[in-house]
């Protein structure tokens, strides 16, 4: 309750001269998801404003942005966010790093816990592993060159099962569907049924940097700047931290 009070007081401090409440249409990356859940409310409450949220994939993100789709706030893996910028669908002036994440790999509750202490161990629970679980997005586009690294990719990805936009490699877990599975951390902590085994190797992690700017055509960009400052506020950082990310 602490840090909702302190996330609420940050808002109004930073809100402060905004008139009208406005819908501000938020695009995000799924890997912020729960920890923005927890955050939003405070600032609607605080702000009178309304944050209409959707959520997707890195690649989903991009690819519907580069084909048109219109939001006021798009946050997503930082390649994608410098590749719509330099497409001038996003405003570069108004870029901002909101969440760090690492990648960490998970198993169906109750069974063996693998070995992935180096990058020797985890290729050999890649190699006894049945099925493989990873998504299309960030993570996922990393994890295929690391396969390629190891010299594993044929293996892998004859038994490779890929998530689809906004589905939690968690999920594929539970059903049977991916004995191992490897998403960032933020979206396996939600997922019941699973036990994260730990993060990559420390020669094989990947911090996915999460950015995000204001769309060109935004129709709120002033409602839509109140919440980028508010979503990069210290006093957001509990919750951020709270779910597996770390602060921008």
């Amino acid at each position: 309750m602490r840090s909702r009070w302190i996330a609420a007081a940050a808002a109004l401090l930073l809100l402060q001269g905004i008139a009208e409440a406005a819908e501000i249409r938020l695009f995000a990356s799924g890997a912020l998801k729960e920890a923005y859940l927890e955050l939003i409310p405070a600032f609607e409450k605080a702000s009178g404003h309304q944050v209409r949220l959707e959520w997707s994939s890195t690649t989903e993100i991009r690819k519907r942005v580069s084909a048109g789709e219109i939001h006021d706030l798009v946050i997503l893996g930082d390649s994608g966010t410098e590749a719509l910028i330099r497409d001038g669908k996003l405003v570069g002036t108004t870029r901002r790093v909101f969440a760090k994440s690492g990648i960490s790999i998970a198993v169906r509750a109750g069974a063996p816990r693998p070995d992935i202490s180096s990058a020797d161990a985890l290729k050999k629970a890649l190699l006894a592993a049945r099925s493989v679980g990873y998504s299309e997005g960030a993570s996922g586009t990393y994890l295929v060159g690391m396969f390629r690294k190891l010299g594993l990719y044929d293996e892998v990805s004859s038994k490779a099962s890929v998530t689809k936009p906004n589905e939690p490699v968690g999920e594929k877990i539970v059903r049977g569907e991916a004995e191992l599975g490897f998403h960032q951390l933020s979206e396996l902590i939600p997922v019941k049924g699973i036990h994260i085994v730990g993060p990559l190797p420390d020669e094989l992690q990947q911090i996915t940097v999460f950015s995000g700017a204001l769309h060109r055509s935004a129709a709120e960009p002033e409602a839509a700047r109140a919440l980028i400052k508010y979503l990069t506020a210290p006093a957001a950082g509990n919750s951020i931290r709270k779910y597996g990310l770390d602060p921008g």
